[in-house]
C-alpha cells in the first residue's frame, strides 16, 4: 500500500487520499495535527475509530498524535464489503465525524482524556454524548452535506441490518438535527 504524506502531518493511505484530503480540508485546526488513517481487519461494533496514539496520550495535548483506525471490511446483511470501495461522500462523512472526535479529543487535558475514555466504555449515554459532539463539531466545520449523505446511506440502505441502524440513530445526531443545527448556524 502506498502512503500518502500530506505536509509531514498526515499519513493517508494512497486508496483513500482523495476522501481523506476533502475531509482534512474543513479542518484548518488540525493542519499541523500529526494524524494517521490506518486499515485494520476489524474493529468491533464500528467501521472506524478516532483515539490518541499511545505513547502521544503521554506528551503535552498539543504534542499528542492520532490515529483514525478504519475497519478494511464491514457487513452490510450477508455480504461484506471493502471500506475503501464505498461511495466517495460516504467515506468523506465517516472522515469528518472521525475528525470531529480529535478536534474533541485535543481540547482536553490527558487526565480528562484518560475519564473520557473509561466513560466512553462503561457508559451507553456517554457514548451518545461523545458520538453527538463529533457529528457536531462535524457540522461546525461545514461537512454537514457529507454527514447527512452519510447518515442517509445508513438509515435508508435496506441491506443495512435494523440493528445498525438502530445503533446509528441511537447514538448519533438525526438529520433533522443537522438540518437543525445548519439553520441556527445560518441565522
Amino acid at each position: 500500500m502506498i502512503i500518502y504524506n500530506l505536509n509531514a502531518q498526515h499519513i493517508i493511505p494512497k486508496s483513500i487520499e482523495k476522501e481523506a484530503t476533502i475531509a482534512l480540508s474543513h479542518y484548518p485546526k488540525l493542519s499541523n495535527t500529526k494524524i494517521t488513517f490506518q486499515f485494520k481487519k476489524n474493529i468491533k461494533k464500528s467501521t472506524m475509530q478516532a483515539r490518541p496514539t499511545f505513547w502521544s496520550f503521554f506528551r503535552s495535548k498539543k504534542n499528542r498524535e492520532y490515529v483514525i483506525l478504519i475497519s478494511e471490511y464491514f457487513k452490510i446483511a450477508d455480504r461484506q464489503y471493502s471500506t475503501k470501495d464505498m461511495p466517495s461522500n460516504i467515506l468523506i462523512g465517516w472522515f469528518g465525524h472521525e475528525l470531529g472526535h480529535i478536534i474533541d479529543y485535543r481540547n482536553r487535558s490527558n487526565l480528562n482524556l484518560l475519564a473520557f475514555g473509561i466513560q466512553y466504555l462503561l457508559s451507553p449515554n456517554y457514548i451518545i454524548e461523545a458520538e453527538r459532539a463529533a457529528d457536531c463539531f462535524a457540522v461546525a466545520h461545514g461537512m454537514e452535506e457529507y454527514i447527512l449523505e452519510t447518515k442517509n446511506y445508513i438509515l435508508n440502505n435496506a441491506e443495512i441490518t435494523e440493528n445498525y441502524r438502530n445503533r446509528i440513530k441511537r447514538y448519533y445526531l438525526s438529520p433533522e438535527e443537522i438540518m437543525l443545527m445548519v439553520e441556527q448556524r445560518d441565522l
